[in-house]
């Protein structure tokens, strides 16, 4: 167990018992250190009013009701860059199950690991002594979460604790001891007072702890998934086809499973949870031929949907609805060409390949094959090696709007970007098109040729940048039930 507190920390508990106040790591800091663990962030409780630790720190920050004064240092490490420091106190009743309607300064620091969530959450610690009121270090011991007194109240007082119960054990892996864990399954509904941006924080965190599938999974058992992700409830014991061996919900859990052991991103924790969503709603039949058409379209407008409720900024809703929709890439050795490599490029953006790659060994590992890259994949990544400095938009190519404007006498409109639509899906088949001579040449071509087949040309351009290989993907979803 860590003892020796950074000098930041006992900066200020020396300040403030030469100003004769107390002084006590409390929270979650203290539950890491004693289980060895670096603690994220410092939390000191003092029976020093707030205008007294201001007094003592100048350099602080005071804007709530709740005894909290933000203490700035001048550490380099961003934990330790401010430290929060609360006044001991109680609390009054929380009608909005968020925010207590009062609070009263408290004399003990027993008085104040009172109003504390969990058990591990309530110990208190300066040097070698621990204020442990509630047993919390015999709860550390043995590996379970339990709520300090009554479940019900704690649970009524801050209802987003239901999911703060099941994140902590899934980050720990503790066990949720029994009265809690009813508690929580009594108090479900009450998750629907929560600010989605507050629950949002809570499932970020979830699924980036190591054991995010057993969190997932005991949120489905304790009825708190309805209140944060129903969609993701629709694939519980819907049956997939021949090429799965698991249900749609225990894919889905499986795929963010794989995600975690690899250490990626959110986005890409995201997309491999939600890759299936659509599934459930798009399915046709049962058994072995059972088919779900369309679900990644599907999918993607439903993880936009998802998202957005939960208040995930703008990028990620994107990016992640994006890598959900284009999950379903076909590729197989000899049947898509270089071409159809640059158009998929064009299609999933050059930025987006690697996070798509991880997500489709995240739906591979899902759905129970033995390997994450087999040999198709690493040959595609071999290709897009090959062909990733070709033209793939219109900014690739050797000559922009203006060129076209000037080499066929044109004025700004909708026939200068026709041009380049066209001119691009040839170079697609061809980069070695790319050239001056070539697209002078091109552009006359086309400047000449009537608007409507012009039109029509651009139209067809459009169309096949939504293709992995002409006509390809879609004979091969048909195939594989997709």
């Amino acid at each position: 167990m860590q003892m020796k507190n950074p000098k930041e920390i006992d900066y200020i508990f020396t300040k403030l018992n030469e100003n004769g106040h107390e002084a006590f790591l409390v929270g979650g800091c203290v539950r890491d250190l004693l289980l060895g663990r670096q603690p994220k962030d410092w939390d000191i409780a003092t029976n020093a009013l707030p205008e007294k630790v201001q007094e003592i720190f100048p350099d602080s920050v005071y804007e709530n009701k709740f005894g909290t004064v933000a203490v700035k240092t001048a550490s380099a490490d961003s934990a330790l860059k401010i430290i929060e420091v609360t006044t001991y106190r109680w609390e009054g009743a929380y009608k909005d199950k968020r925010h207590p309607d009062k609070v009263q300064f408290a004399k003990t620091i027993e008085d104040d690991l009172s109003r504390r969530d969990f058990t591990i959450n309530a110990i208190a610690l300066k040097d070698l002594l621990t204020v442990d009121p509630f047993n919390g270090r015999e709860d550390l011991k043995n590996k379970i979460i339990r709520t300090v007194s009554n479940p019900d109240e704690r649970f009524n007082e801050d209802a987003l604790r239901l999911m703060r119960a099941v994140r902590i054990a899934a980050e720990l892996g503790f066990v949720i001891e029994q009265k809690t864990a009813e508690a929580i399954k009594n108090n479900s509904v009450l998750l629907e007072a929560i600010a989605k941006e507050r629950i949002r924080d809570e499932f970020i965190k979830l699924i980036m702890a190591d054991r995010a599938i057993d969190g997932i999974r005991q949120m489905l058992d304790l009825g708190l998934l309805k209140y944060v992700l129903p969609e993701l409830l629709e694939g519980v014991d819907v049956g997939q086809n021949k090429h799965h061996i698991y249900t749609v919900f225990e894919h889905n859990i499986r795929a963010l499973d794989y995600a975690v052991s690899k250490n990626y991103s959110l986005e890409v924790r995201l997309a491999s949870l939600l890759h299936d969503i659509g599934k459930p709603r798009t399915k046709k039949g049962d058994g072995p031929d059972s088919t779900f058409y369309n679900h990644d379209v599907v999918g993607a407008k439903m993880t936009a949907t998802i998202l957005d409720r939960l208040h995930f900024s703008k990028k990620i809703v994107e990016k992640v609805a994006h890598l959900v929709r284009c999950h379903l890439f076909y590729y197989n050795v000899g049947e898509v060409s270089e071409a159809g490599v640059r158009r998929f490029l064009r299609k999933v953006g050059p930025e987006h390949v690697d996070d798509l790659i991880r997500v489709r060994e995240a739906d591979r590992i899902g759905s129970g094959v033995p390997k994450a890259v087999p040999y198709k994949l690493r040959h595609l990544l071999f290709m897009i090696e090959k062909v990733k400095a070709d033209p793939i938009d219109t900014r690739m190519l050797n000559i922009d709007g203006n060129d076209v404007m000037k080499l066929g006498d044109l004025q700004p409109g909708p026939k200068v970007g026709q041009i380049l639509a066209v001119l691009l899906e040839e170079i697609l088949d061809d980069p070695n098109k790319n050239s001056d001579d070539f697209l002078k040449n091109r552009i006359g071509e086309l400047n000449k040729l009537d608007d409507n087949k012009l039109k029509e040309m651009a139209g067809m351009a459009k169309k096949r940048k939504e293709e992995f290989e002409g006509g390809l993907e879609e004979e091969i979803k048909k195939k594989y039930y997709v």
